[in-house]
């Protein structure tokens, strides 16, 4: 039985993300106590917000290290995911460096930013995250700044170009949308993750 610890990172998101998990019969315990992080054996960094308060809450509460050491399927939701890469263009921010590449603002000359709303997955690996989530299959996104596409891309949309919607680096994943919102795309996402080993 999977014992799911929610990164306890401030996101407005948690409590939805902690009732996506309940629906699917896990209930996720809410930490920042780095010990308790570690003994879990998945962990969901949550996140809405900017880069730089987010990875500022992380340091506040010690868990920058406690973050990039764990060994366990580690999974990043909205900013939580983009905190997994080296640098966000938002206001400058060095975030963990787990996954290679710099997060960059959409071009809001040519685009609405936010990228708010439905938008198709493209999947680009085989994945067990992807298990039973196809091509054009719709999942829902709010973002000022797209994660860029390389050899950790899983899946990948298009606004104004390619970004990167889904990413796996070792034991550590990521959802640009949300999985809470996304209904069906999103519930079998978390269930694949929670049946990462």
């Amino acid at each position: 039985m999977a014992s799911v610890v929610l990164v306890d990172s401030g996101g407005t998101n948690i409590g939805s993300v902690r009732y996506a998990l309940q629906r699917l019969g896990v209930d996720a315990q809410l930490s920042a106590d780095a010990a308790t992080i570690r003994a879990a054996t998945h962990v969901i960094l949550p996140g809405v917000g900017a880069a730089a308060p987010g990875m500022l809450r992380l340091r506040e509460l010690g868990l920058v290290d406690a973050v990039r050491s764990l060994t366990q399927p580690v999974l990043g939701v909205c900013l939580g995911m983009q905190l997994l890469f080296e640098h966000s263009e938002e206001s400058d921010t060095s975030c963990l460096g787990l996954i290679p590449g710099k997060l960059r603002r959409f071009a809001s000359d040519t685009l609405r930013v936010p990228h708010m709303g439905w938008n198709s997955l493209q999947p680009a690996l085989s994945h067990p995250l992807l298990k039973g989530i196809d091509a054009g299959q719709f999942a829902y996104f709010v973002h000022s700044y797209a994660a860029p596409v390389g050899d950790f891309t899983l899946a990948s949309c298009e606004y104004g170009g390619a970004f990167s919607a889904i990413v796996a680096r070792g034991n550590f994943h990521g959802a640009q949308f949300h999985p809470e919102r996304s209904a069906s795309v999103g519930a079998q996402l978390l269930r694949n993750f929670i049946d990462l080993n």
